[in-house]
């Protein structure tokens, strides 16, 4: 991902905010027959308070990423969206995309079964608790037979990054009005509207102007 000042993410709680946000993740490794990619939900370690994330891969998708043994790329992309130059008003303008991506990468560390174990047991209840009726792994008709039938399938890992780029182009180089006209567009009901991307970026431009102030 080609880094630009103007859009460099740095700040740690901000980019665990984005992983945590977005915990759909793209893994790409470059292995003995070029390049392989996964796609499988990625958390925080909730025992750390830096950017090492925590997930499973499914097998043998362990063997074709070479899981422990060569470096790895997990990319988490957060609300984007398409933002039309007539959005800028009367002046020289071309099409963008603003965006929020995160890159982590790094060897990973192949954790325990029971390690992993607890991480599929997180990874369910975390995502069951929106629910109304939450379905734990471990509550019945799952019995321990099955979980164990399921865990082993996968292989979990740990990743505390060596290299880290985050990326927030949220039209942070546009005039504050600007700013203001294009998060008003993706907020209506036109047909490139992102409400989600418009919180991103009213969270951004509300964060430069108390620090302006």
């Amino acid at each position: 991902m080609r880094q630009n000042p103007s859009f460099t993410l740095a700040d740690v709680p901000e980019i665990r905010r984005v992983i945590a946000a977005n915990p759909w993740a793209t893994i790409v490794s470059d292995g003995p027959d070029g390049l392989v990619s996964s796609h499988y939900a990625v958390l925080l370690d909730e025992d750390r308070d830096d950017l090492t994330v925590v997930a499973h891969v499914g097998r043998p998708d362990d063997l074709i990423h070479g899981l422990g043994e060569r470096e790895m790329l997990v990319i988490f992309q957060g609300p984007h969206g398409y933002i039309s130059p007539g959005w800028y008003g009367d002046v020289a303008a071309v099409p963008t995309w603003n965006y929020t991506a995160v890159h982590l990468s790094g060897v990973p560390e192949i954790l325990t079964d029971e390690e992993n174990l607890q991480v599929l047991d997180r990874l369910v209840a975390q995502f069951e608790a929106r629910m109304p009726d939450p379905r734990l792994m471990w509550e019945r008709p799952n019995d321990e037979a099955f979980v164990s039938r399921l865990a082993a399938g996968t292989v979990g890992f740990r990743l505390t990054p060596t290299r880290v780029v985050a990326k927030r182009k949220l039209s942070q180089n546009k005039p504050a009005e600007t700013i203001e006209t294009v998060i008003a567009a993706l907020e209506g009901d036109g047909p490139y509207a992102q409400p989600e991307l418009a919180r991103e970026m009213r969270r951004a431009q509300d964060a430069r102007t108390a620090v302006g102030r």
